[in-house]
This record gives C-alpha cells, structure tokens and sequence, in this order.
C-alpha cells in the first residue's frame, strides 16, 4: 500500500498522524519518525508497502476498536460492615454501665456528705438529749431503751382541751402509715409538761384513747425540766380557776430522733400527716444509707 501523491487511498493529514501517535508518548514519537518519511516533493508521505507496517498502521489508527473489546479487569468490592456489631455492643454497654455506676456513686457521695454537714450543723445546735421517766406502770424508761429505733416525741398534757389531742392523733396516723407501707418501725412517744396533774397513771389511761403503741411518759418537776430543756420545749401553766383548773401554754412540736438517741427534725402544727411521713421516710433512708456504705 502507498500513500502519497497520485494514490487512490486518501492521504492522511501529516498533524493527525502526529497527534495520533504523540497519545503515546515519547515511544509514540519514535515510531512517527521511523515509519514516515517527509520528501521535499509537493508535500507528500511515502509509507513503504510491507506486511509489518500495515500492522503497525492498522494498530495505530484502530486503537479505538481494539479498546472496545477490551474488558476492563473485574474488581472484588469488599463486603460491606455493619456499624454496629455484637463486640461493639458489649464494650458500649460495659462502658456506658461503668458511667452510670460511678456517677451513681458521685450522686451518693455527695448526699451523704450533705447529711453529714447537716448532722454536724444540728450537734452544733443540741436539742435532745438523754432523760429518765416512768411510764404508765411506774416503770423507769431511759432514753437508751429506744436505741436502735426511731421515734416521734411529742410534749403536752392530758388536760389540754383541743390541741394536744388533735396532734396525738396525727402522730399515731403517721406512725400506722410508716408501718403498712414501708415497714418502717417507729416508736410514738408523748411526754408530759404537767407532772402536778400527770401521774403515770393518768397518762396511761390516756394514751391508752389513741393508741395501744402509743407509750405515755411522766416524773417530778425537776425531771420534766431537765427534758423540756434538752429538747427546747417551752412550758408554762396558766391562772388556776375556782375549781383549780389551768391550761399549761407549751411548745407545739414534734421531734424526730434516730436509732442512735440524736435529733434529726421537728415538725410544727402547720404540718399535716402526709408531709410529715414523706420526711420521716427520707431521714431513714439517708441513716440508711450513711450506716451501710455501698455503691448503692
């Protein structure tokens, strides 16, 4: 085959061969420059006829079709990975427990330390303290036969005509409602401010009207003052009348104390039972708490 002037096969432009064979590189060049060969007549290409370079000029300008055929080389795609995986688990929910467990502990830390600045704040302020009284049968009670249990005192006398009786009862409502729903026992205590009247067996019967769990304690006037001013409760009889009759003016107070004999709270009239009993119930879980340690 010729190409070239006076040839029936038309002449390829010498720049499209070029640009052809430049796509491949310098290799590409020496190629160009060893196959044709530029005369100085009229322009023309002499391409020499043999079987070698038809090949390489078929190769050459069929570099398109060569490429169709040519199946690109098959790529293995990883198997996709769940995010979240049984290890992944294990370690986020022993991670996330450990958290939960310290900040539980940080939480309780910090509410025992509160309790105990409060503690030590109420030391500060002494109220109670021990006593020794008789009860219904003339028996002597001391303050540390109630160790280990916790207990609602209240001052009054058996005379008084309305507002004792009205806090006795809410006392004793108080302590029933402790014992059905948190078995939480506690001890109701009435103490008397009027020895002169309050025998021990006065303030049995008494007692006795609202509750047989209700324990009724009295003793002579210097005892009873030594109480009174243990636990701040102020007492004072009124004017006697004809008959010799008074009413004893008082303080009007409930006192909380824990099982180790030490004052916790006081509760005023103003308070009704169901406060009163939700206060008691977090006193003894933070005496709880605070006498066995534990995480939780």
């Amino acid at each position: 085959m010729k190409w070239g002037c006076g040839a029936t096969t038309p002449l390829p432009d010498v720049r499209t061969i070029s640009l052809k064979m430049g796509r491949f590189g310098m290799c590409g060049r020496l190629i160009f420059d060893s196959l044709f060969s530029q005369t100085a007549n009229r322009g023309c290409i002499t391409v020499p006829h043999n079987a070698k370079t038809q090949i390489r000029l078929n190769r050459l300008f069929n570099t398109t079709s060569l490429n169709r055929n040519v199946e690109p080389p098959k790529m293995n795609k990883p198997k996709a990975k769940g995010v979240i995986t049984w290890k992944t688990l294990g370690i986020t929910t022993v991670v996330g427990g450990g958290l939960l467990a310290f900040m539980l502990y940080v939480k309780r830390e910090k509410e025992l330390a509160i309790a105990r600045e409060r503690k030590r704040a109420l030391g500060k302020i002494s109220i109670g303290g021990k006593f020794k009284l008789k009860d219904c049968k003339g028996r002597i009670r001391s303050s540390d036969d109630f160790l280990g249990q916790w207990c609602l005192i209240y001052f009054g006398f058996t005379h008084c005509p309305d507002i004792c009786p009205d806090e006795i009862e809410k006392m004793v409502e108080i302590v029933n409602k402790l014992d059905k729903d948190n078995k939480l026992k506690v001890q109701p205590i009435f103490i008397s401010v009027d020895p002169e009247r309050d025998t021990p067996e006065v303030v049995g019967k008494y007692t006795a009207e609202f509750s047989p769990r209700l324990l009724g304690l009295t003793g002579n006037r210097k005892e009873i003052d030594e109480v009174c001013k243990a636990y701040r409760v102020y007492s004072s009889a009124g004017p006697r009348d004809q008959e010799n009759d008074y009413i004893v003016d008082h303080t009007i107070i409930m006192y909380l104390v824990n099982p180790d004999g030490e004052f916790v709270d006081y509760f005023g009239q103003n308070r009704n039972v169901e406060e009163i009993f939700n206060s008691v119930k977090i006193h003894a879980t933070k005496y709880d708490r605070m006498n066995n340690p534990g995480w939780f």
